[in-house]
């Protein structure tokens, strides 16, 4: 690599790096590493090579069933600490299944058939110690709003829990497809954002719809939104039973009260663990003394014995309502995932191990299509239970295999006990629990942090509480797509400048110290240039040096404009609308007797420069590798320019300054 030093008085510049042109790929090889790269960051089939047949094939079976690789290695330590584990999250389970049924507008022994088939199967196929599968109050209420607007469950109950099982079905085949598939990534365009509105919003009309059971109504409307749900509560006034508000407020009390000491006293999460399966028994046992029900107290009353029924023949896949199930399926579906890939994640985090989100995906969609042939509905790992679960001390999945043996246990034997249940403590442990998802402080410091997530997050919230769930999840998420598109259609340009003593050039509004260097206009392009971009950087550029140029010209400077120096280390990527950005900014730049340097460029953007002839245009010799250098070879030039300056070669220095780079 030929090197020059241009010499001069007062000193010398030296460029002793070369930008280099990395070598041609084929263009099948460069996609199929992109299409890996997009599909496959994990590389899951690693493990596979250089390996025996039979041995291969038992690694396929414990990717699949990842309970084959853990299990050999499973202690006596283990199973007590999952066993305490899963006791507890039973206790949990059983109420919240048989309210969040209610939730869904279905029968309340559906909340128990969800407890017992979904974490079988998670247990041998899902990757997370610490996660806790049951059903959820957001995708309940998803499930009841959805399908109650084609069916009504009170008119055609039969119809409305087909279609229930069908919408499940539906929901775990795609979970299923995306984890096969490998397209776990779309599920990352629900941001955290629009989690926390969303989230909220729902909480927020859930708590709402509550007061139904708190106030001992038998009618109410199946909207969401909240006018129409204050209208049907404020509408029936006349109605109002205070005993069962009186029943509601105290046990919502206690459930509150309980979560307060367990949050002040972590050791004590049991506590609040305990607290839906203890309110559900001291309710019981009030109204089975006091014959509550008698006096406007509504109960659960009978729920049949046994283990799920089989409902593969109640798929309604002829049903006229078949696209209302698809809808509902592919939308609970996502938001199932989301909430059950995040919490797994958040509590793998905690304990340093690593889950794949792609292996989940398949999880969560074979339990939810087994599900919906065994009578049940939307499950999913939900925070609560999984806190419970991890705050419990659980080791293993097998905590999931104890609870589902305790609801099996609960069904074949514990469900008369479950008659006299007043539904308004089914009410007061949703309520409870939903309290819990209304995370103002996420928000405020969504506010603090970034005032675009936060108008994400309000919208959402908004969307869902005065629109509907649907409504306030398009929302959401269109915002997000909104923002992501704006990144990339409006990238940042920005002027760097030389920190003293140094040759780092930095932002010059970040670093006032930073000066800019005279005759020299630095720009950085924070993105990759792509046509959805390329005319506004066009332009920008243009305005920039326009400015820069009346600038020097309102100072009445000596020094004029000469060169502009692009820093394309943030360009990660250029398509051929980028590369005639490029071209058609090369001549804006000649017509105004400047010159285009660019530094820094990329390995692809090098490649596709070079392809364009857009280097031949430009000169090799005006592509740097630093800005550092750029500016010294543009500084040295302007010296030389000056008459009254005599720079000279080495003797052994080629005649261009294409060798000096």
């Amino acid at each position: 690599m030929g090197t020059i030093n241009y010499s001069y008085s007062p000193g010398n510049v030296e460029c002793p790096h070369k930008v280099v042109i990395p070598p041609p790929r084929p263009f099948f090889k460069s996609f199929k590493n992109t299409l890996k790269e997009t599909f496959f960051p994990d590389d899951p089939l690693r493990q596979f090579k250089n390996q025996p047949r039979g041995r291969k094939f038992i690694l396929g079976l414990q990717y699949v069933f990842p309970i084959l690789e853990w299990g050999p290695r499973y202690s006596f330590e283990f199973l007590k600490a999952d066993l305490i584990a899963g006791i507890t999250i039973a206790s949990l389970a059983i109420p919240q299944g048989i309210s969040y049924a209610q939730l869904a507008n279905l029968p309340p022994i559906l909340g128990l058939y969800s407890s017992f088939v979904p974490p079988l199967v998670y247990a041998m196929m899902g990757s997370s110690r610490d996660l806790a599968v049951g059903t959820v109050a957001v995708g309940s209420l998803l499930t009841g709003a959805m399908l109650s607007k084609d069916v009504n469950p009170n008119e055609n109950l039969e119809l409305y829990v087909h279609l229930a099982f069908t919408a499940t079905f539906f929901a775990g085949l795609f979970e299923a497809s995306l984890g096969l598939l490998r397209l776990g990534f779309i599920v990352d365009f629900l941001s955290h954002a629009t989690i926390v509105g969303f989230m909220a919003g729902a909480a927020t009309v859930v708590c709402l719809q509550q007061l139904k059971g708190i106030l001992g109504l038998e009618h109410f409307t199946h909207a969401t939104d909240v006018v129409d749900v204050l209208r049907s509560i404020f509408s029936q006034t006349h109605k109002w039973r205070w005993e069962s508000g009186l029943l509601g407020c105290c046990f919502l009390f206690f459930l509150l009260l309980t979560r307060y000491l367990s949050k002040r006293t972590p050791k004590f999460f049991w506590i609040s663990a305990m607290a839906p399966l203890t309110s559900v028994v001291l309710g019981s046992l009030l109204v089975y003394l006091t014959h509550a029900e008698k006096h406007g107290v509504q109960v659960i009353g009978s729920l049949k014995k046994g283990l799920n029924p089989p409902s593969m023949t109640d798929l309604a896949f002829g049903s006229a309502y078949l696209m209302t199930a698809i809808k509902t399926g592919i939308i609970t579906g996502v938001i199932a995932l989301a909430e059950g890939i995040a919490v797994g994640r958040s509590f793998a985090m905690f304990k340093n191990y690593q889950i794949d989100g792609n292996k989940e995906m398949i999880a969560f969609g074979m339990m939810n299509i087994v599900g919906s042939c065994t009578s049940c509905y939307l499950t999913t790992g939900p925070f609560s239970r999984s806190a419970v679960n991890f705050n419990a001390g659980c080791k293993t999945a097998v905590s999931n295999i104890v609870m589902a043996i305790a609801v099996m246990i609960t069904l074949m034997f514990l469900t008369p006990l479950f008659h006299y249940t007043p539904l308004v403590v089914l009410s007061s442990i949703i309520m409870a629990a939903m309290l819990g998802l209304i995370d103002y402080e996420a928000a405020m410091h969504l506010w603090t942090v970034d005032k675009f997530d936060f108008l994400v997050c309000m919208s959402a919230y908004i969307g869902v509480v005065f629109g509907s769930i649907q409504i306030g999840l398009i929302v959401a998420v269109a915002l997000s797509l909104l923002r992501i598109i704006l990144f990339v259609a409006r990238p940042r340009t920005i002027v760097l400048g030389n920190l003293p003593n140094s040759k780092i050039y930095r932002n010059v509004e970040q670093y006032p110290i930073a000066t800019t260097v005279p005759g020299i206009l630095i720009l950085e392009i924070d993105a990759p240039i792509y046509f959805a971009n390329a005319g506004y950087l066009r332009e920008r550029i243009s305005r920039w040096i326009d400015e820069e140029e009346d600038k020097l010209r309102t100072a009445e400077k000596e020094t004029t404009l000469q060169y502009v120096i692009l820093d394309m280390g943030a360009v990660g990527a250029i398509d051929t609308s980028g590369i005639s950005m490029l071209e058609e900014t090369k001549k804006i730049v000649d017509r105004k007797e400047l010159k285009l340097v660019l530094a820094n460029p990329g390995s692809e953007v090098m490649k596709k420069l070079n392809k364009s002839k857009f280097m031949e245009n430009l000169g090799q010799e005006w592509i740097f590798l630093t800005v550092g250098e750029a500016v010294s070879a543009c500084n040295f030039m302007l010296h030389c320019a000056k008459p009254e300056n005599h720079c000279r070669k080495d003797a052994d220095a080629d005649d261009t300054l294409n060798n000096n780079v």
